[in-house]
């Protein structure tokens, strides 16, 4: 790829016309433009015909009320609620209470189960807390199961278990000014006290669905990826799914969650239909056992460097050495669309997005190449070549997922000239005039991205005065200090990416969140604090810098095919996020705890 800093090649010397793929790009994101836009999709539940239950939890679990006090209570169970309670459990906190809607700790990890799962971020970097409980992955990428292990490691590693509540959904949060402390509600009729309450109810948790006609009217079976029905297909997350040998199977969508698991249904159903509205771009994935000889040599410490080192990488910092050397580092370039960051400020805007536009152009054409080289069949090939700029979608990495399609038994449907599937019938899946008779339908249809309970108003907040969290933000816009705090709410701290920077690894991004909440607590239980709120000049100052130093991403992602990044084709306008990246986010909440900053958000106690 080209030096930013050296963009201007003359375009005779290039190997493809940069005109003509722009002209592409365009007309492949028009044919995708749907004016429903994100309304296309519904909430996973049982009246689509498709079942919301929980398949892991028992069904006849039951409990008395609770009615009790506990210093901290983290809505949530996945590595946010764990690295939550972990580090807030180091910080001297005694009663910690994760309340988690599923059966146990895990999050993500804990719904998602189907075939062929593992992260797609190597696994010493994004497991969380490996030092802490001496543990080293098994694998460069780990797969579900050793991932949801994990988490339960870490839950009994902090006695995160002791006071925890399981299968149990928190239906509202109200601050009691006069005893500074939080009511907590739950749909299991509890009414919990607790001094602090961190949010961390998940950015991949409301999973979707997508509003097709008649999806209530087929008579076959029906689940979605996150809620997988080994009892129908057999087998488990390691593949065999006997169950499917005599099936005609299919699978709407084709994102990350699709590319691990078609390799899968492909080896064991008697016929599968994949529905692809747009394809994903598939890079070489090149999992590989952790060798023990450079596990035993591993010096303290060498989590958080690989962390750091990876988050610079990828984010353009110049580093010496890069430690994980992947596709996602060696794409670091491209992810400039996706992550903002200052490490290109002291190139010329032109220049700058001239050289990405042509390092983007190199990288795609060589993800199409790869197809070319991989898939036998012409026709199929060019339908699963990706048509837009690199960081339009999350980028995919598989060594199987292409090759499936050589498989007889394996046919690919485009649905984009008719913007997704049109109809289910009783028995058969509709694209275009052509009826596609099957006897299970799976749906890879992905999570309501970013939209955590506070936002989609199934959690609702009430502050100061009986102030609604939501309906504030509504009426006055979003306001916070570092995205973690809201004045009118006090003790209240929400994990996530709003006013704040994130990564493509999000689990370190949570842990500095996490990190940086437990100082600010250990801090007010040290100085006796009557509590924890921003101050207004502090929170207006954050939504001004928020302001001055948001990327402009709106013409980049009005450009993509539509997805959850660009919401469905319909950018937002204004960018949230802290736009000198995370490496620099991740420094300013450091200079802010060293240099005082406690007194923005520390209100001392009357007494």
């Amino acid at each position: 790829m080209p030096e930013p800093q050296d963009p201007h090649n003359d375009v005779q010397d290039l190997d493809f016309d940069p005109e003509a793929l722009r002209a592409r790009y365009r007309a492949e994101r028009d044919r995708r433009i749907r004016p429903d836009g994100g309304a296309q999709y519904r909430h996973l539940a049982g009246e689509a015909g498709v079942d919301d239950q929980d398949p892991y939890a028992d069904p006849e679990f039951t409990r008395e009320p609770l009615h009790d006090r506990v210093e901290a209570l983290v809505v949530g169970g996945g590595f946010g609620g764990l690295l939550a309670g972990a580090r807030l459990r180091q910080a001297g906190a005694q009663e910690i209470r994760v309340i988690e809607q599923g059966g146990d700790f895990g999050g993500t990890w804990y719904w998602n189960r189907y075939p062929g799962i593992h992260c797609d971020i190597e696994s010493y970097i994004y497991l969380p807390l490996l030092e802490e409980l001496g543990y080293v992955p098994q694998w460069k990428y780990a797969p579900g199961e050793e991932i949801r292990q994990h988490a339960q490691a870490i839950a009994r590693h902090f006695g995160l278990y002791d006071h925890a509540c399981f299968q149990t959904q928190v239906t509202g949060l109200r601050w009691d000014e006069e005893q500074s402390e939080w009511v907590v509600r739950t749909d299991r009729g509890d009414e919990m006290r607790a001094r602090y309450v961190v949010v961390s109810s998940g950015t991949l948790s409301q999973a979707k669905l997508p509003g097709i006609p008649g999806i209530e009217t087929f008579r076959g079976h029906t689940f979605h990826t996150s809620r997988w029905d080994y009892t129908y297909t057999g087998g488990d997350a390691s593949g065999g799914l006997t169950g499917l040998a005599d099936k005609r199977v299919a699978l709407i969508g084709t994102g990350a969650t699709a590319i691990q698991v078609v390799p899968h249904l492909g080896a064991d159903a008697a016929q599968v239909y994949v529905f692809q509205r747009t394809p994903s771009s598939v890079d070489v994935r090149g999992n590989r056992p952790t060798d023990p000889q450079w596990a035993k040599s591993l010096k303290p410490g060498w989590q958080r460097r690989r962390m750091e080192n990876f988050l610079k990488v990828v984010t353009g910092v110049r580093q010496d050495e890069d430690l994980v050397n992947d596709a996602w580092t060696s794409s670091a370039r491209l992810q400039e669309k996706l992550i903002p960051t200052n490490a290109y400020a002291d190139v010329p805007a032109e220049e700058r997005e001239l050289a990405y536009e042509i390092a983007d152009f190199q990288k795609m054409n060589e993800l199409r190449s790869r197809v070319e080289t991989v898939v036998e069949d012409p026709e199929t090939a060019e339908k699963l070549k990706p048509w837009y700029r690199y960081m339009c979608k999350r980028p995919t990495f598989s060594d199987h997922y292409l090759q499936t399609f050589n498989r007889p038994s394996v046919t690919l449907v485009d649905t984009a000239d008719t913007h997704g599937v049109e109809r289910i019938t009783e028995n058969a899946v509709v694209v275009g005039d052509v009826e596609y008779e099957v006897d299970c339908i799976i749906f890879a249809t992905g999570f309501d991205v970013g939209r955590s309970g506070v936002l989609s108003g199934k959690l609702p907040v009430y502050g100061r005065d009986g102030a609604g969290l939501l309906q504030t933000w509504m009426t006055e816009g979003l306001k916070t200090l570092h995205g973690l705090t809201t004045r009118g709410f006090p003790n209240l701290f929400l994990l996530g990416s709003m006013q704040n920077a994130a990564s493509v690894n999000f689990v370190h991004i949570l842990d500095e969140q996490a990190s940086h909440v437990a100082e600010v607590v250990a801090e007010a239980r040290k100085r006796q604090a009557r509590y924890v709120e921003p101050t207004a000049e502090a929170q207006d100052a954050w939504v001004t810098t928020i302001r001055q130093k948001a990327a402009d991403l709106y013409k980049f992602q009005a450009e993509c095919t539509p997805g959850y990044y660009n919401n469905e084709g319909s950018p937002r306008e204004r960018s949230e996020s802290y736009g000198d990246g995370p490496v620099a986010f991740h420094e300013l909440l450091r200079r802010w705890r060293s240099q005082g900053g406690m007194r923005e958000v520390l209100v001392e106690s009357e007494a």
